[in-house]
């Protein structure tokens, strides 16, 4: 494979990426500190350093809530940064594999979401990583924007992690059920990354991306207990009774129809892919 750098190195998909490259022996893969997007002279001397036929951002203000109060700081990293990447990447002649979210949208779709779909983001976060997207396709022509929704893994702080934690600390919890989408393990997310590099003909452009299936984050996490075999009561409550600062998109479920022609990409069921990932965190913690 030729050569990729990676930014966001301490983040969930970057360890994800970390772990799929020492998997399949993919050589030649530089990881970086997510801070650096927001330096440009940084940024210089890597690409020149490295001269990578690829670039992967994972690096982003991702704080959903704080993001209603710090709008400048998630947007110097989630649109500023993705424009420094397209403009070293442009110069060095390096393709963009950008990662962004479902929170582009407003989340009142009666379909599942295309990639040509409109997007109109409810909250800072969201617009702020649809100005990076903006300002990436503004720049830059070879690129690849990959949105993705629910992700978790082994790593990082995310909803599977949480709700394990949750589940041996108390005895119920009240958990959002009129909020629709598809969770995304991580690590099948990266090892599409990977493939897309691998199966590369220029079909530049925004890509959906995550687990098949639809479910609430009511059933989300009922499904996490049920795999662990944790016992708790459970509660489903409207998004009304559960009041946080950013609002939150009601229906995210994306249409994966593209990547998965364009790249010959087999999507797994997000059940399937939660079962694997309590596995591998139940080994962990023996």
């Amino acid at each position: 494979m030729q050569r990729v750098i990676v930014f966001g190195s301490s983040g969930q998909l970057a360890q994800c990426l970390k772990q799929v490259v020492a998997e399949q022996h993919i050589k030649d893969v530089s990881f970086f500190p997510g801070t650096t997007v927001s330096e440009a002279d940084a940024l210089e001397s890597i690409f020149a350093e490295q001269q990578p036929a690829y670039c992967i951002n994972c690096a982003a203000y991702t704080a959903v809530d704080k993001a209603e109060d710090e709008t400048e700081e998630a947007r110097r990293v989630n649109k500023d940064g993705a424009a420094n990447l397209a403009t070293a990447c442009k110069k060095h002649n390096t393709v963009l594999i950008h990662v962004s979210t479902d929170f582009v949208f407003e989340g009142n779709s009666p379909h599942p979401l295309s990639e040509a779909d409109q997007t109109n983001p409810i909250n800072v976060y969201g617009l702020t990583k649809l100005e990076g997207e903006l300002a990436i396709a503004e720049a830059l022509p070879a690129h690849y924007i990959i949105r993705t929704s629910w992700l978790y893994s082994e790593y990082g702080n995310n909803f599977v992690k949480t709700m394990l934690r949750l589940g041996r600390e108390k005895e119920e919890l009240k958990i959002i059920a009129d909020q629709v989408g598809t969770p995304t393990y991580a690590i099948d997310l990266a090892k599409s990354i990977f493939a897309m590099i691998a199966g590369d003909k220029g079909q530049y452009g925004i890509y959906h991306f995550s687990n098949e299936g639809v479910t609430s984050w009511y059933d989300f996490a009922k499904a996490v207990f049920d795999i662990s075999h944790t016992s708790i009561r459970m509660y489903p409550v409207r998004t009304a009774e559960y009041v946080t600062k950013a609002t939150r998109p009601a229906y995210s479920v994306m249409d994966k129809a593209k990547i998965k022609q364009n790249f010959s990409i087999e999507i797994p069921y997000w059940r399937d892919s939660l079962e694997l990932c309590i596995k591998k965190l139940a080994v962990q913690q023996a």
